[in-house]
């Protein structure tokens, strides 16, 4: 086999394009077989085999820094540059990133995991080569769907305005090429692309340039010419040379074009259509199921996940509050809406990855008397957070966010982790915030949060809740936790579904175990209450200790000149590692065996 070969990209140099088209089909065959075994992103990755290969094999990394945005779609990259034989281990403990991420190979050049960020980074990065002297290329590989996210423009509109030597390649797998102009496309593409028509065209512009009328003329033809066959105008508006579309499984195009493009400097936009998920014809008649896959061998649970507890509550909310308005930043499936979607379309927005944008609009929803619901991952809430204060919470506007993936999230590591959320909303003003133990009590609580004025925020992990039965027309009073066991000496204060593993230590170390419920406001009046018996507390979150719920406690404490011992368990001042949730908590002392301890210690 040829990828066994394959130790760095210099090997891949060596071989003819009809080698090269044998890598990509061993390279497609490798991820199907190896992704259903680790789980990870299938679909995108199949759609970029070909375009990373001739990326590799045109350019030279580490020198030349190439920038995938998201960096769910630099599997191959991994594979081509020496990571082959720890493919097994991605996502997992101490194994490879799902992401790209500069400490773990020189040639990747910039960590993501985000969306919309490649430009601006390879925008940077060719500023720099700039600035220090050297020839080395900068490429952006950024997907079409990336291109929703406002950050992207911001980026396009700075580079079209540089001199920057900066190839922006277009993933563009959301269309296909027609048949009849297929042909046509590639041949136009080769042509604007190389060396001879850049000088043409260059020399004839500098002529044309002392005959004004001539030159317009001129200039107003080729844009017409263009336009009729290539959707170039948004790019080259925003200074950019457009090229493509081409076929972005065709490798000798690829690197054909590629090589052209190479030898220019100017901020330059290659555009390709792929299909995502091809190869395997699953996943091309279904990428968005086969989008992000978990391992093979994984039992599903039988329980709802939490997201589809929120799904159902909207859909059953909906039905009598024609009022209510559901907001997604691009992410409808992962938040349990594509039911909502299909049965209330004239009240759901998907406004594409663009986490500001939704904000400041359900805000403005808000001011005319509607409810909007703000459905967003707490790692993309961090995004929007200038709106969330300037724009929502300033103005004391009636919302809800409910904040998915909140605390750790496994495998997708450091760059999904909602370790945050409890910190940085905690210190804004007019904000309650919810951390339900479990999924009924999480549907009470949306339920007091749309009834609640001001801005509610309901926040709750990722994976299969603990309940099968949830529905409830009941509310939730504000502000008032709720004692689940009583014992002697150490209460345990448990946020959210910490409260699991605070009633096993409770039960071996015959503690007193609270379900906080409220991180803002606390339960003032049983904290004090709880002081009058106990000797220690224990608080327990799976947010960052630091400005957390246990420091909320912390400070009220302080602040009444209570004394009573606190030990304060979640995140530490770190990023968190990959690894699956039960790994995680362990890890870091978040489960009944680091209660126990903590209550020695």
């Amino acid at each position: 086999m040829l990828l066994n070969s394959i130790k760095s990209p210099q090997d891949i140099k060596q071989l003819d394009l009809t080698q090269l088209q044998s890598l990509a089909d061993e390279i497609r065959e490798f991820l199907i077989e190896n992704i259903q075994k680790t789980g990870g992103h299938l679909a995108s990755n199949l759609g970029t085999v070909e375009i990373t290969l001739a990326m590799h094999y045109v350019f030279n990394t580490p020198n030349d820094s190439f920038v995938f945005d998201v960096g769910h779609q630099a599997y191959t990259h991994k594979i081509l540059t020496g990571r082959l034989d720890r493919m097994h281990s991605l996502r997992q403990k101490d194994g490879l990133s799902g992401f790209t991420k500069r400490a773990e190979s020189e040639h990747d050049s910039f960590g993501a995991g985000h969306s919309s960020t490649s430009i601006s980074a390879a925008l940077g990065i060719a500023i720099a080569n700039n600035i220090l002297q050297n020839h080395n290329k900068s490429i952006a590989v950024i997907g079409d769907g990336a291109l929703t996210g406002g950050m992207s423009f911001e980026a396009l509109n700075h580079a079209g305005d540089s001199d920057a030597d900066l190839l922006i390649i277009l993933n563009d797998n959301d269309m296909s090429i027609s048949k009849n102009v297929g042909a046509m496309n590639k041949y136009l593409t080769k042509l604007i692309s190389g060396k001879t028509y850049s000088t043409m065209k260059s020399k004839s512009l500098g002529f044309l340039e002392k005959m004004p009328m001539v030159h317009e003329f001129a200039k107003r033809s080729e844009e017409h010419l263009k336009g009729m066959v290539l959707p170039s105008t948004l790019f080259e508006e925003l200074g950019l040379d457009y090229f493509g579309p081409i076929d972005g499984h065709d490798l000798p195009t690829l690197v054909k074009t590629l090589q052209n493009l190479k030898v220019q400097n100017r901020p330059r936009l290659l555009h390709i259509i792929t299909k995502k998920g091809n190869g395997l014809e699953s996943a091309e008649q279904d990428p968005c199921k086969f989008h992000g896959v978990t391992p093979s061998e994984t039992t599903a649970s039988t329980l709802p996940s939490y997201s589809s507890v929120f799904g159902q509550w909207l859909n059953d909310t909906a039905s009598n509050h024609t009022n209510l308005i559901a907001i997604t930043p691009a992410m409808c499936t992962g938040s349990g809406m594509s039911k909502f979607e299909q049965k209330f379309p004239n009240q759901y927005f998907d406004v594409g990855i663009a986490e500001q944008h939704a904000i400041t609009f359900a805000a403005g929803l808000a001011t005319q008397g509607l409810k909007p619901i703000v459905a967003i991952y707490s790692t993309f809430l961090q995004r929007g957070y200038d709106q969330l204060i300037h724009d929502v919470a300033l103005q004391d506007l009636n919302l809800v966010f409910a904040i998915d993936r909140a605390g750790l999230v496994g495998s997708d590591g450091a760059t999904h982790a909602g370790c945050f959320d409890l910190s940085y909303l905690r210190c804004i003003p007019n904000l309650t915030i919810m951390s339900p133990s479990n999924a009924k009590q999480m549907y009470q609580m949306l339920n007091t949060a749309f009834n609640s004025s001001g801005t509610v925020c309901v926040r709750y992990p990722r994976g299969a809740s603990n309940v099968k039965n949830y529905t409830s027309i009941e509310q939730i009073e504000i502000g008032k936790a709720e004692v689940i066991r009583r014992g002697s000496d150490v209460a345990i204060l448990a946020f959210g579904t910490m409260l699991e593993a605070a009633l096993d230590a409770g039960n071996k170390i015959n503690a007193t175990v609270v379900d906080m419920r409220f991180v803002k406001p606390l339960d003032e009046a049983l904290l004090i209450e709880l002081t009058n018996d106990h000797t220690q507390f224990i608080s327990i979150e799976d947010n960052a200790i630091n400005g957390g719920a246990g420091s909320a406690i912390s400070e009220f404490l302080h602040n009444q000149n209570l004394s009573i011992s606190l030990k304060i368990l979640g995140l530490p001042d770190q990023f968190t590692e990959q690894g699956s949730q039960t790994e995680l908590y362990h890890l870091y002392g978040l489960d009944a065996d680091g209660i126990v301890n903590a209550s020695y210690s």
